[in-house]
């Protein structure tokens, strides 16, 4: 991303603006697999040069940003979900989770509810807007 030798990420601009498309990156890819040491070959920096500039900017290893991008996509995508077959499965799959026990337990411990909880809320709200007692549709 960069030409000629790697600029040192000393100016928090520097990490900032490395950063933010890094994260750009992530986003359009979230449910693909990511290392470090991919990150931080297709930036041009060294893994420690990416951990620093990522605790720098967000006060957190880019692992664990990384994680906690994935699960903030997930609640997302269970809270605004408009197919009505969808599962807590399959959207998480979709945004990189494989170890579901371990991913239910991470998403209730983070947002105080299971993620099927989440799913059957928002599916409920969404239900209860469109049709009123008397069967007339909103939305």
């Amino acid at each position: 991303m960069t030409s000629g030798g790697a600029r040192r990420l000393d100016a928090r601009g520097t990490a900032t603006d490395l950063l933010q498309r890094i994260e750009a990156h992530f986003r359009a890819h979230v449910g693909a697999p990511f290392t470090i040491a991919a990150l931080s070959r297709a930036v041009g920096r060294s893994e420690r040069g990416l951990r620093n500039a990522f605790y720098g900017v967000h006060g957190m290893s880019p692992k664990r940003w990384i994680a906690a991008e994935r699960m903030r996509a997930v609640r997302q995508a269970l809270c605004t979900s408009s197919d009505a077959h969808a599962t807590v499965t399959s959207i998480a799959a979709d945004h990189g989770f494989s170890e579901l026990g371990r991913f239910a337990k991470s998403y209730k411990a983070r947002f105080g509810e299971a993620p099927s909880e989440t799913l059957r809320s928002t599916c409920r709200n969404r239900d209860s807007r469109r049709v009123t007692s008397k069967g007339h549709v909103h939305g």
